[in-house]
């Protein structure tokens, strides 16, 4: 079997979602799995028409909610017609009922919980599932829709919730794996799950991706595929560089690099449970469906180029914490980070001197609070508006004198700091963001003049 994911921009209205049943279709006899994200924009939707309520503007928040109503009913009635419309059209009502119950009961307690948001924003997988689901079973494909909060357990951090493998598995095999059995194709929404008790939780943004792989793991799929609106991961941004390449093959660990360091095409986590099963990723185009992609496996072909790709993650934040007489101290270090780990706040890279710590984290509402509680160990100062700039490929290993080609591409930049040797595969550095779009073409130039065509197209 295998599992296909399709993103919100490969649902977004009637006709992109008649595209997902042609290509659906065309993979029958290897025994899908179809993973939905929500319609494309209705999660920030659901995010703002949750943060009115919580603000107590109850008119702005079910405005919202008519807004996304109306949507999804013009979808489901373009895609299904007035007499199969009329038969979902219950379901959906008395779900957008309940939504905007919730939304009401938000504004009247005056307070809106990470729980009751990871509800809210859940809701848009709940029905693009069933919708999808609809109209593939109108479409005579044998179609079932499937609760993934009913597959999918985690534990309770709600907005980034942590899969509890076993228990899904168990699940997945329980409800799942007999559909499949009966030639049936269960359509499930990504992102949302639940814990063991049945409390909705998300699985983080982009986490469609990551229900993909997840139940991919579970049921040990031959392959799972993500269907995107790009032919496949490319050599950088195409925004920024036009003349990008896609690339065909690549590892899986030079994969995982490329999404965490700002590749938006996959989900950093995506791969995890891929990687574990060897299972085989595939990056497609739901609206370019011949072609080939990107096929992501445990070892890719070897490349002429020394690079595979560069990724840039803008918004990042540097901090310094300064402390000569306490840097070398015994647990030290320990108590900086962690400093991090009690707010929950990844770090990007680490650079240390003799008597300083310099580290970079995603920019966000916490950052003033970390600083406040570095302040009690040390001397802190922090500066935004950063970007980490990322260049992959597993040939850096074996190829002397990188750095220096690197840096004497963009002589005149100012590097705030470098990372190489944490990862054989991986050099970082960071810029301001502002020099994002000229080091990156630069870059590209220098690496990717010329193409290995056994790599990249």
């Amino acid at each position: 079997m295998i599992v296909m994911k399709f993103g919100g921009t490969s649902v977004q209205d009637a006709q992109a979602i008649d595209r997902v049943a042609a290509i659906v279709r065309e993979r029958l006899h290897e025994r899908p799995v179809v993973v939905v994200s929500a319609l494309a924009k209705i999660t920030d939707q659901l995010l703002a028409m949750a943060a009115a309520a919580g603000a107590g503007n109850r008119e702005m928040a079910l405005e919202l909610s008519r807004s996304a109503r109306e949507r999804h009913y013009s979808t489901a009635c373009d895609l299904l017609g007035t007499h199969a419309f009329e038969q979902i059209a219950p379901e959906l009502e008395a779900d957008f009922n309940g939504l905007d119950e919730l939304l009401r009961g938000v504004v009247a307690v005056g307070e809106l919980t990470p729980r009751t948001t990871d509800t809210i924003s859940g809701f848009g997988e709940r029905v693009s599932s069933k919708i999808a689901a609809a109209a593939f079973s109108q479409r005579n494909i044998p179609a079932t829709h499937v609760d993934s909060r009913k597959c999918i357990v985690t534990d309770s951090t709600f907005g980034k919730a942590i899969p509890q493998f076993e228990e899904t598995d168990e699940r997945l095999k329980e409800k799942i794996k007999p559909l499949l059995d009966r030639q049936r194709v269960p359509v499930m929404g990504g992102f949302i799950a639940s814990t063991r008790e049945g409390i909705p939780t998300t699985l983080g943004r982009g986490g469609s991706d990551f229900s993909a792989a997840i139940v991919g793991a579970g049921l040990n799929a031959t392959r799972i595929e993500i269907w995107t609106d790009v032919d496949g991961m490319m050599t950088t941004d195409p925004n920024l560089c036009p003349d990008a390449h896609r690339i065909k093959c690549i590892s899986f660990e030079e994969a995982a690099e490329l999404a965490y360091f700002g590749a938006k095409v996959l989900h950093p986590a995506t791969l995890l449970p891929a990687i574990q099963k060897n299972i085989p990723v595939l990056i497609l185009n739901s609206r370019n469906p011949k072609n080939e992609g990107t096929r992501i496996t445990a070892t890719a072909p070897k490349s002429r180029n020394i690079f595979k790709a560069i990724a840039a993650k803008k918004r990042i934040t540097v901090v310094d914490v300064v402390a000569t007489r306490m840097l070398m101290a015994h647990g030290f270090l320990k108590s900086i980070f962690e400093v991090f780990a009690n707010h929950r706040c990844p770090v990007d890279m680490v650079s240390t001197s003799e008597v300083s710590v310099s580290v970079t984290v995603d920019s966000n509402e916490s950052v003033a609070a970390i600083a406040a509680d570095l302040a009690r160990l040390a001397d802190v100062k922090y500066e935004g508006r950063k970007a980490i700039v990322c260049l992959v490929g597993e040939n850096i290993k074996s190829t002397p004198g990188i750095a220096a080609k690197v840096f004497s591409a963009i002589p005149d930049t100012n590097i705030h700091m470098i990372s190489q040797g944490a990862s054989e595969i991986n050099i970082s550095f960071v810029i301001d963001e502002d020099a994002v779009p000229d080091v990156v073409s630069r870059l590209h130039r220098t690496f990717f003049s010329q193409v290995d065509p056994e790599v990249f197209a």
